[in-house]
């Protein structure tokens, strides 16, 4: 297929890799052109310094950028130059409103809409073994599918357009607990005077055990947050969260204190470190 693919970040680009070892023509767009370059001459393709150019005839648009704003300047501008019928698919994690508002644009001018964000990080990116959630017809997620199992080991049709969304902010809501209980139990494990290595090996058996846990222990533990998903990114994502929650009423105690909890790393200078740095507050002196 002829696919135009826009936001080649840390995730962007590995999965724009797997398109083109997969054979597709991949038409690579960034809002730092440098990137895009660089992607054509690693992985084949072509760069184009404008959306609508690296849209322009193409069978589907693949999207991984920042926020919703991102998303509406992108799919504003090259919506049009798709081909009829073509499909677009969404990986930004964003609201689940603009996902709405994208479907109901692409289908009024004959082309469809996945809202489709993803799990599993730059790793899981890299290895393409994420995970997908998908919102939109069911004629638009078995398209998707077909085309995002280059990268994704998982994918799942949620319900109609935003449906995806939602269940990021699931994801997300959960995350935000396991990293929270897994900072503080480190941290306990510590000033018990405990041999942590020890510990973990004992817990993680049992019903302790979680993927956050598997992967981040021994490096909360040291004290190194330089692991992929940052700060900022889980901030801009509970935003989200917290968003929807005040539209549909639900209580979300633990995760606006967890995002307030970000908020401090934040302050600490933590901006970029990954979501595991919860354990930074803890350890200050």
């Amino acid at each position: 297929m002829k696919l135009a693919f826009a936001g080649l970040g840390v995730m962007g680009f590995p999965m724009a890799g797997h398109l083109a070892a997969a054979g597709h023509e991949v038409r690579a767009y960034n809002r730092s052109p440098e990137k895009a370059a660089r992607f054509a001459a690693e992985r084949g393709g072509r760069a184009f310094s404008t959306a609508a150019e690296a849209a322009d005839g193409c069978d589907a648009l693949i999207l991984c950028v920042g926020k919703d704003e991102d998303v509406r300047a992108v799919v504003g501008e090259a919506l049009g130059a798709l081909k009829p019928g073509a499909l677009v698919v969404d990986h930004t994690t964003t609201s689940a409103k603009l996902a709405r508002e994208i479907a109901a644009e692409a289908a009024a001018t004959g082309r469809a809409f996945v809202d489709a964000p993803v799990s599993g990080g730059q790793a899981g990116a890299e290895k393409g073994v994420l995970t997908a959630m998908l919102g939109g017809a069911e004629e638009a997620c078995a398209r998707a599918e077909d085309l995002i199992g280059a990268y994704c080991k998982t994918v799942q049709r949620i319900g109609e357009p935003g449906a995806g969304q939602l269940a990021k902010m699931v994801n997300q809501i959960c995350i935000a607990g396991v990293v929270q209980g897994l900072a503080e139990a480190a941290h306990f494990a510590k000033r018990a005077g405990l041999d942590t290595e020890a510990v973990a090996a004992a817990i993680s058996k049992g019903a302790a055990q979680s993927w956050q846990m598997d992967n981040r222990w021994s490096t909360m533990v040291e004290g190194r947050f330089d692991f992929g998903f940052a700060v900022d990114w889980m901030r801009k994502d509970l935003g989200l969260v917290l968003d929807e929650a005040r539209s549909n009423g639900a209580r979300l105690a633990l995760t606006a204190l967890v995002d307030q909890f970000y908020a401090e790393v934040q302050a600490m200078g933590g901006r970029r470190w990954d979501t595991s740095s919860l354990v930074a507050r803890l350890e200050r002196d």
